[in-house]
Parts: structure tokens; sequence; C-alpha cells
């Protein structure tokens, strides 16, 4: 949809914004165009047609991922030439970063036809370097596919929220390090710059005798937590709240949809999670910042279709459009709408 006949738009879609005065988070529609980033209300299933705000992109500081939110891991923030911070969440690490790269290479754009300097080739390799350590943190705390804590019993003591040496598999497994020699020269960097520290008297002893080699970083039995600053992470709270066998399944898709609620039958921004084996469909309130989903159902035995945007007399409230609709073992009705026609048929493939 255009802002303006005459704005191309150059992205657009559902993010979650923090307020300045009031800080809660709210579901807003944003609309990416060459010089700023425009937000609206959805109400009533609805794009507003008035904005609520603009963020003017020239000159623009953009930090992607912003770790400083508890529980909110893929959360990036936008500060202005005069210094106002905007924090924005997406709904999965590949759309954030997506967000963050239009609107970087937007303000790029600005600055060359302002004639700015470019980057210098020494500032752009520590910006690399700096953003990869980053996303690899990111990915680590992530609550569905980061590194899962657990309990571990070392030498007759019960260390909590900790793992193994399992990081090194795991960077290997998410693709964050091509090699294992990569994956423990990656995982040493993470714990010589306090991202990561040792756990137990025998990792200690472990680590004072044989230094940050390959061998000792390599150690299936070696114990590793976060540092207390990043304890309350949503990967910390995930071993509580993702041991359901519900919510063990392979993250499938996820992103923001409108749900229509089944009393007062009011359409609200939803993060939904789809998850395969077992396969369950979970929804969470993007305002909150919990981990918790608000609601969800198996889809073993549920019946999946597409409505039309007309004419459909069980479906009430001020429709947008693109509509399908789930109907659970149970009967249960789910009526959902997706931003666009692209993305309901994608959701209904998945």
């Amino acid at each position: 949809m255009d802002t303006d006949n005459k704005i191309p738009v150059l992205r657009e879609g559902f993010l979650v914004k923090r307020g300045h005065i009031v800080h809660n988070w709210k579901a807003r529609w944003f609309v990416l165009t060459p010089d700023k980033l425009l937000y609206y209300k959805y109400e009533g299933g609805k794009r507003d047609s008035c904005q609520r705000g603009k963020i003017l992109l020239k000159d623009c500081l953009i930090t992607c991922p912003f770790l400083e939110y508890e529980n909110r891991p893929l959360a990036f923030k936008l500060q202005t030439k005069h210094g106002v911070d905007h924090f924005l969440e997406a709904c999965s690490r590949e759309e954030r970063d997506e967000w963050a790269a239009d609107i970087t290479a937007v303000v790029n754009n600005l600055q060359a036809t302002d004639g700015g300097k470019p980057m210098s080739q020494k500032d752009s390799a520590q910006s690399r370097l700096q953003n990869i350590n980053l996303k690899v943190l990111d990915s680590m705390y992530d609550v569905h596919s980061g590194i899962k804590l657990s309990n571990h019993v070392e030498q007759g003591s019960t260390y909590s929220n900790c793992f193994s040496s399992a990081v090194v598999d795991w960077l290997v497994f998410m693709q964050l390090s091509l090699t294992r020699g990569e994956a423990v020269t990656l995982a040493s960097a993470l714990l010589e710059e306090g991202f990561l520290r040792t756990v137990g008297q025998r990792s200690v002893e472990a680590l004072r005798t044989a230094g940050l080699s390959e061998q000792f970083m390599d150690d299936s039995t070696a114990l590793y937590s976060f540092p207390d600053s990043f304890k309350k992470r949503g990967s910390v709270k995930s071993e509580r709240s993702l041991s359901a066998a519900e919510l063990s399944g392979k993250v499938v898709k996820r992103g923001y949809l409108l749900k229509q609620g089944h009393r007062r039958k009011n359409w609200k921004v939803r993060l939904f999670v789809l998850r395969s084996e077992p396969d369950f469909l979970h929804y969470y309130d993007p305002t909150k910042d919990d981990i918790s989903p608000v609601g969800g159902f198996s889809l073993r035995g549920c019946l999946i279709s597409s409505l039309d945007d007309n004419g459909v007399p069980s479906v009430k409230g001020n429709i947008q459009g693109n509509l399908f609709k789930i109907i659970t073992k149970s009967d249960i009705h789910y009526f959902i709408q997706a931003p666009t026609h692209q993305e309901k048929m994608d959701w209904i493939d998945a």
C-alpha cells in the first residue's frame, strides 16, 4: 500500500515500537520511504489512514541488534541526528536484519546524495567484526533457537542455568561457524571478552592449566554460563517456558498476524510461531516482554482454508483483507488476517 501516490514505498510491515513517554510496546504498521520511516496504528483489523508519527532517516544511526532489553532479543535502535532514540522490534532475526539493511541503505543513500564521506575500509572492517559478534550473541540468547540452559552436576555440586561445550556444536549447527576449528576460535573469543564464563571447579582449574586452547574449548565436560548481566535474557527463562512438549518442536515460521478474539470479536496483532514435530501453532502478545504464549493449539486434525475478503458473514469487524480460517480438531474456529495476500498464502502453505 502507498502512503501517497507520489511517494515510493521501499518496505512495509508490522514492527513493535516502544513509546517515548510511557515505555510500553505497541504494534505499529511501518512504511519505509526514501527519506523517512512512517508508522500507523492498526485498529479494528484495519490500518489507520492517518500516520501516528515519522522518523527522519538523514544522519540516523542504527544499532542492530540492540541487546540491552531483557527478553527482546529481536530489537534494534534508531537514533536520529538530534539524538532521539527509537526502539523497534521485529518478529524474527531475518525480518529484523532485513529492516535494518533497508533502513541502512536509505541512510547511506541520503548521505551520498548529501556529499557525505564514505566509511573507510578500516572502520568498515571493525563495524563488520562487531556486527558478527553481536549477531552470534543475539543468536545465543534467542528464546526459540538459542543455546538451551539446564542444570548440571559436577563433583557432587549442582549448577543451574549453564551449558556444556555443546556451544561449539551449536555454532556449527547454526552455521555461525563453517568448521569446528572456527567454532572453537569464536567460542574462545567470546570467553576471553567476558560474554561467556566458566562454571564449576573443574572447568576453572582446566582453564587455568590449559588456557584458551582448542583442547579446553572442545572439552565436552567443560561447563559455561552467561554473565550475570545477561541472566534475565529470554534464553535463560526458556528452560522453564519451553519444557512443555508442545513448545519443543522446530520453529518453521514466525510472523505478525491479526487474530480475531473469540468473545469480543476485536482484532489484535499477535506474533505467531509455527512449530513442527510436534506440530503446534502458538501466538504471543508482542506488547509483553515475557516468552509465554497467550494461546496455541495442535495442528493435528486441523482444517485450514482461505477466505474471500468480501461477503464473509461469520467474520465481524473492519476487515482489511487477506483472511484465512483454522478449525481445530475440537471445532474451535480461528479467524486470522495476514498483512498481504502473499503472506496469507505462505502461512497456509506452511
